[in-house]
């Protein structure tokens, strides 16, 4: 499979993709957990079908010291007992901030109380952030077929 754009030939992706990395930079840089942030980029990826950034987050996390248990079972979190109160909220609220088209009213109110039972304003902010970041990076990708299974940890920094 072969990538209907190649972004190193691209004169615009460049520029484009310079301020993504720039807001992820934000994020990676706030208090919001790292394994919290990579649980929500692979759970968001999957739900879109990006195996581009599927493939890299779970290889991140992994790098990171994430164990296979749980990075098996994000795709059925909600039946695991591997993941704290505190990443499930966050899962929870990835998972309707994806599918908020879905959704009449967007993101129910119960699920933002309870992700707001664990993280302060800050880390929701990052973690909505985040969210919107991952979305938008996954359409990017799918759009655009980019293949999976040859990215490696560091690859880009």
């Amino acid at each position: 499979m072969e990538a209907r754009l190649n972004f190193e030939t691209s004169t615009v992706a460049p520029d484009y993709v310079k301020h993504f990395v720039s807001a992820h930079s934000a994020i990676s840089r706030s208090t919001l957990p790292a394994a919290t942030q990579e649980l929500v980029k692979i759970r968001a990826s999957q739900i879109n079908g990006c195996g581009f950034c599927t493939d890299m987050h779970t290889k991140d996390a992994a790098h990171a010291g994430e164990t296979q248990q749980r990075l098996h079972l994000v795709a059925a979190w909600r039946e695991a007992t591997v993941f704290t109160d505190a990443e499930r909220a966050a899962l929870e609220l990835a998972e309707q901030g994806t599918r908020i088209a879905d959704a009449a009213g967007g993101v129910p109110d119960d699920v933002w109380a309870n992700a707001a039972k664990h993280y302060d304003d800050d880390q929701l902010f990052a973690l909505v952030s985040l969210i919107a970041l991952i979305n938008a990076f996954n359409r990017l990708n799918v759009i655009i077929q980019q293949p999976a299974g040859a990215y490696q940890p560091g690859m880009w920094g």
